[in-house]
């Protein structure tokens, strides 16, 4: 799997979690959604299924399912502070174009 994680991101991903204190990992994916047609998604994961992917990280699993692959391939995942605001951020270098707001993307 060629979806890449910075240190930054595995601590803050496994802290959260070891707060939530169950499942086994969180999913990276996409939606149809937005301006520019796609956003990024992020969510707890309590069980994989058959045709997902995983990369197993130190302190958590990253699951992907093969349809959001296709758009997160040669995605870094990291974990950012900007001024006041911090969060993950996706660095997908098939992504050709963002709404004004940055909530949607276009490949």
């Amino acid at each position: 799997m060629a979806i890449t994680l910075t240190d930054k991101a595995i601590a803050q991903l496994a802290r959260y979690l070891t707060k939530r204190g169950q499942g086994v990992g969180v999913r990276l994916g996409v939606k149809t959604t937005g301006c520019s047609g796609m956003a990024y998604t992020l969510e707890y994961v309590d069980s994989v299924g058959e045709e997902d992917m995983v990369l197993d990280l130190p302190g958590v699993k990253v699951i992907v399912d093969p349809k959001s692959f296709v758009y997160l391939d040669g995605t870094e995942l990291d974990y950012a502070r900007e001024g006041l605001n911090e969060g993950f951020k996706f660095n997908n270098p098939k992504e050709r174009d963002r709404c004004g707001c940055g909530e949607s993307f276009r490949v």
